[in-house]
């Protein structure tokens, strides 16, 4: 298993210090995700400054073009020397259409053809396949030799996907090379919801989970001191509750049986009330989808839940944890993974 940590800077001077850290605290890799900051560019400092595998821990594919992501991915993988992964995800409708205006329509359909798309492109590029790629959604039929990168080294990145929902997560094992795992999870929600219907997307593809890479986003509550834990704790509660309000994640919810929140916490982000929607999430849902305790015990659980089944490990709290706690847990980790 390798173990993956979060960028989580706000300047992107910052990222030399931080991809140190990572290195030094004893992680893999690191990724970027979409949110106040554009995911690609930073893992070019990240790849010059590091031998940290880099990756996108999602991207929102919707939010571009299978061509434009295919230069993006291609250009950080020849730049890292065939280091990048290639995380993508879907976004939900008022997003793509009111943030990013760009279209939203079948959103599983698009999403397998996306990466079709992307390897159409991919096999021109590498392999000198013939570019004729005609989908319902998007079409490349046209490259010139002008504008035609050659090979990366490496090859082309693998694709992992991003899904809650069960027709997502099919997707996601018919044509992706791995899946990123929602932080927004519960063992229970793995084990009957995403799972089974991984396991029907890999079996349209005929492969089998072996050959398949499981990168599980896990949110981590830990802390050096009390007062370290206690702010890990506030800060996860509000991360929950803000995934918890999207109804396309409610199939997490219902697994635990408590299906009824997800429209409490969604009524709470349409007045406004962001600062109340932490409070419905209750020790026992806390520590159902956040893996808490302390660093040891943090390793401990993160072993029992994913050891035997994820590839990659991704520490994807919103907040960084302390290079001594990361340390700690990631030894743990090892510890427990080394054979006997």
């Amino acid at each position: 298993m390798k173990i993956d940590g979060g960028m989580l800077v706000t300047n992107m001077k910052q990222i030399p210090a931080r991809v140190r850290e990572l290195e030094e605290a004893g992680f893999d890799g690191c990724f970027t995700f979409e949110g106040p900051h554009e995911p690609f560019m930073p893992l070019v400092l990240a790849a010059e400054h590091s031998k940290l595998e880099i990756g996108t821990g999602l991207a929102i594919a919707f939010a571009r073009t299978p061509m434009t992501v295919a230069n993006l991915a291609h250009d950080l993988q020849q730049f890292s020397e065939g280091r990048f992964w290639l995380g993508l995800g879907s976004q939900i409708k008022p997003h793509i259409e009111a943030r990013y205006s760009m279209p939203w329509g079948k959103p599983v359909a698009r999403m397998k053809e996306f990466v079709r798309a992307l390897r159409a492109i991919f096999a021109n590029w590498n392999a000198n396949e013939k570019l004729d790629f005609r989908g319902e959604f998007y079409t490349h039929t046209m490259m010139p030799p002008l504008f035609n990168p050659g090979p990366s080294t490496g090859g082309p990145p693998p694709i992992y996907l991003g899904g809650v929902g069960p027709k997502m997560t099919e997707a996601a094992g018919e044509v992706a090379d791995g899946m990123l795992l929602h932080p927004f999870h519960t063992e229970r929600s793995l084990e009957q919801v995403m799972l089974p219907n991984l396991q029907k997307g890999l079996s349209a593809s005929k492969r089998e989970l072996s050959d398949f890479t499981l990168c599980a986003q896990v949110l981590v509550v830990t802390g050096k001191n009390e007062a370290e834990f206690e702010n890990a704790r506030a800060m996860t509660r509000n991360q929950i509750a803000f995934y918890g309000s999207t109804p396309a994640y409610r199939s997490v919810l219902e697994a635990e049986g408590r299906g009824e929140l997800q429209p409490e916490l969604r009524q709470l982000t349409k007045s406004g009330r962001w600062h109340e929607m932490a409070s419905l999430i209750d020790d026992d849902l806390l520590n159902r989808i956040a893996v808490v305790g302390t660093p040891g015990e943090v390793a401990e659980s993160l072993h029992a839940r994913y050891g035997s089944l994820a590839g990659r490990l991704a520490f994807a709290s919103p907040f960084p944890l302390s290079q001594e706690c990361s340390s700690e847990i990631i030894s743990g980790l090892r510890s427990r993974m080394a054979p006997a």
